[in-house]
């Protein structure tokens, strides 16, 4: 299709990473962020992940004017119908088509330190605004990059690529990489040095 990847983009269920909430007072409550996929309207009917608690929008706040609709891309914040409980690093979706949400999963990761990847360690795992504990609890194989064989592992060394199970202290929204990349891909954090040691 010769369509522009941005207009693809808006067709598809909307997505928004709350970054920061902003409540200078009692009669002010938005939520900001940028459109990473899809479309909102004034009117729409969202879900905010992972407590799936659901609303309406209500205004399309910017700095200069409200818009009638925001599309992927825009810098953006979202008031809504109802009094949600909503933090930084929750992901406000169409309430028609929502995300995964989920506390453990299957990624492919790239190993990116010195030291070796150790199953069972903890990391912190970031993904969009949201920081969480993880655990990678098992290394189902890791990939030739070669010839694509996958092979048995117990660790992996830097630059080497291997599907794991991760688990994580408490759920996230997310999708797969190839519908969605900030939703789709993370990284990994080590607790002491706090540098980055995979990205998946």
């Amino acid at each position: 299709s010769d369509a522009p990847v941005d207009h693809i983009e808006t067709n598809l269920p909307a997505r928004m990473p709350v970054q920061w909430v902003c409540r200078p007072n009692l009669d002010f409550r938005g939520f900001a962020g940028t459109l990473c996929q899809g479309s909102f309207k004034p009117g729409d009917e969202v879900m905010v992940l992972p407590s799936c608690k659901r609303s309406t929008i209500a205004r399309i706040v910017t700095q200069n004017a409200d818009l009638a609709e925001a599309i992927t891309g825009n810098a953006v914040m979202l008031t809504l119908a109802d009094e949600v409980d909503i933090s930084r690093g929750d992901v406000i979706v169409s309430a028609r088509f929502p995300c995964e949400v989920a506390d453990q999963f299957a990624a492919h990761i790239i190993w990116m330190d010195e030291a070796e990847l150790i199953p069972g360690r903890g990391y912190w795992l970031k993904i969009g605004a949201r920081t969480v504990n993880a655990t990678v609890t098992e290394i189902k194989h890791k990939i030739d990059i070669n010839n694509q064989d996958l092979l048995a592992a117990k660790t992996l060394h830097l630059n080497e690529i291997g599907v794991c199970n991760i688990n994580l202290d408490q759920a996230i929204a997310f999708e797969p990489y190839a519908l969605n990349r900030a939703l789709g891909g993370f990284i990994l954090i080590d607790r002491q040095s706090n540098a980055t040691v995979a990205a998946g």
